[in-house]
C-alpha cells in the first residue's frame, strides 16, 4: 500500500535574541484533537504550493507576521498520528528572522513567547519532547525522524542526520 500521508508545516517562531520561541496554547476549541496543548504554528500544505510557500502561508494566518529567514530543521513521519489513524508527513522549519508584530491570539488558541529551556514543561505532545531539542540545537544537519503513533501517543522514535 502507497504512503499517502497528510503533508503539512511546524513551524517555531524565535524571538530576535533567540531565547524564546512563539508558541499556539491550544486552548480556544474544546473539540480540537490538540487541546490544551502547546505547539509550533503549521497546517496543512495546499495542492498549489511548495513547502516553504506553505509555511510562510501558515505563519501569516496563525501569528500575522512575515517570516524573512527560515531553516528547514528536519522532516518526521508520523504513521497514525491523526484524529482517525491518519498519517502525517511534517516538514519542521524554525524561523529565525520575520517582520511585524505577532498576534495574541487566533482561532485556535492564545499565542506566546516561551524560553527555549522551558518549552519541555509545557503541556506538548508526549512524542513532541523527542524532537524538539533538535529544532534548537546548534547542529546545522536537518534531522529525519519517523514516529509512529496509536491511540494518540507516539510508539517509538527514530531519526538519522545526513
Amino acid at each position: 500500500m502507497p504512503y499517502t500521508p497528510i503533508v503539512a508545516t511546524l513551524g517555531y517562531v524565535m524571538s530576535p535574541d533567540g531565547q524564546q520561541v512563539l508558541l499556539i496554547h491550544r486552548n480556544a476549541r474544546p473539540e480540537d484533537a490538540h487541546y490544551g496543548k502547546y505547539n509550533g504554528l503549521g497546517g496543512k500544505m495546499e495542492r498549489d504550493e511548495d513547502i516553504a510557500a506553505c509555511m510562510r502561508r501558515e505563519i501569516r494566518e496563525e501569528a500575522g507576521i512575515e517570516c524573512t529567514r527560515m531553516v528547514l530543521r528536519g522532516t518526521l513521519s508520523w504513521p497514525g498520528f491523526g484524529k482517525h489513524g491518519e498519517d502525517w508527513l511534517g516538514f519542521i522549519f524554525r524561523i529565525d528572522a520575520f517582520e511585524g508584530t505577532p498576534l495574541e491570539k487566533n482561532a485556535e488558541g492564545a499565542l506566546s513567547w516561551v524560553p527555549v529551556s522551558s518549552i519541555l514543561s509545557l503541556s506538548l505532545w508526549d512524542g513532541d519532547r523527542h524532537f524538539l531539542p533538535l529544532v534548537f540545537d546548534a547542529d546545522p544537519r536537518p534531522f529525519h525522524g519517523v514516529m509512529p503513533y496509536e491511540g494518540g501517543r507516539a510508539l517509538s522514535w527514530s531519526f538519522t542526520r545526513l
